[in-house]
């Protein structure tokens, strides 16, 4: 089985936390993208840890970025990376490959890789790379902090990193268009969501961003962190293109594939005009996809699409390809 923990088994992760520390003000907790810890000078340390091993042919960037966002979409500015490598063989070409795309990549966000642990696994099929990315903030943006009345805001689009996937891992198995594929692979340059994130973080009242299961999952996360209803118009979703004819030539859904690439946000009904021109004016693609709605009464927390309810944690639809 790939994924996720299944809800009781995360529970049980989450309930373990070690030493009570009175400095941490996000600890672990369902839906959180980071941890946070506020530090003697007023500033807030936030940190996260992330692994990777499916997407083989862009593991190393991917393995940044995944990390670096989900800093990002909790306020902070990315600063430091550290970087833990299993290698299932001696291979110096994919040593060489993973290294060097998480340097390009690194160097690009202005991010200092400063330590970590590399060594040769066997047992292991694929290379895994864990990242922990770190950052500074003034304040911490919550998954967890979605208000009645806000407006859900989407970057760029569905599927964006599902979409790159699929035209680098999957290619020969893809009946497509050449140029098409081209074009879906350079999806790779848009997976970062750091430029806006520092938009977004001074008016969001909650951030993420949406990886494993897609979009849905990610609303899902955050509708439950934050005991609330997302009520989503599908047809406002952005789905590229070269999305549409990918996940309809797999059998796929676009919101049920790796999401990254995309943050999802929640703000406030007076402030929504205002985020959308300011992340406009940085050439950045936003769409107003929903409303945040209190829970009815005897109700749960979820996203509501379209009249279809989810409660239920979604398995990305990505995995059948690796099983």
């Amino acid at each position: 089985m790939i994924g996720k923990l299944d809800p009781d088994d995360l529970a049980r992760v989450l309930s373990r936390t070690g030493a009570h520390d009175d400095a941490v003000e996000m600890g672990p907790a369902y839906g959180e993208d980071a941890a946070a810890m506020r530090l003697e000078d007023g500033s807030v340390l936030v940190a996260n840890s992330d692994p990777l091993s499916l997407a083989k042919e862009r593991l190393g960037t991917l393995a940044v970025h995944v990390a670096c966002n989900d800093v990002a979409a909790c306020g902070a500015d990315p600063r430091w990376l550290t970087n833990v490598m299993f290698l299932p063989d001696d291979d110096p070409e994919t040593l060489d490959a993973l290294t060097g795309q998480m340097d390009e990549e690194a160097r690009a966000l202005g991010v200092a890789i400063v330590g970590g642990h590399s060594e040769y696994t066997p047992a292991l099929e694929r290379p895994m790379v864990s990242m922990t990315a770190m950052g500074l903030a003034d304040e911490y943006v919550p998954t967890g902090g979605a208000e009645v009345g806000d407006r859900v805001l989407l970057t760029k689009g569905a599927g964006i990193e599902g979409t790159a996937v699929l035209a680098s891992d999957f290619r020969d198995e893809l009946d497509a268009d050449p140029a098409l594929l081209d074009r879906a692979e350079e999806f790779f340059a848009d997976i970062s969501v750091v430029p806006e994130a520092r938009i977004l973080r001074e008016s969001a009242t909650a951030m993420h961003d949406p990886t494993e299961g897609g979009l849905l999952n990610g609303m899902l996360e955050m509708a439950t962190a934050s005991g609330v209803v997302l009520d989503i118009d599908r047809e406002e979703v952005p789905v590229r293109e070269e999305t549409a004819e990918l996940c309809s030539a797999m059998g796929m859904d676009p919101l049920r594939i790796f999401g990254s690439g995309a943050l999802l946000a929640t703000v406030p009904d007076d402030e929504t005009d205002d985020s959308i021109a300011a992340l406009d004016a940085e050439g950045i693609d936003t769409s107003e996809i929903g409303v945040v709605r209190e829970v009815g009464d005897g109700g749960e927390s979820g996203v509501e699409i379209d009249g279809d309810v989810v409660r239920e944690a979604i398995r990305d639809d990505l995995y059948d390809l690796w099983e």
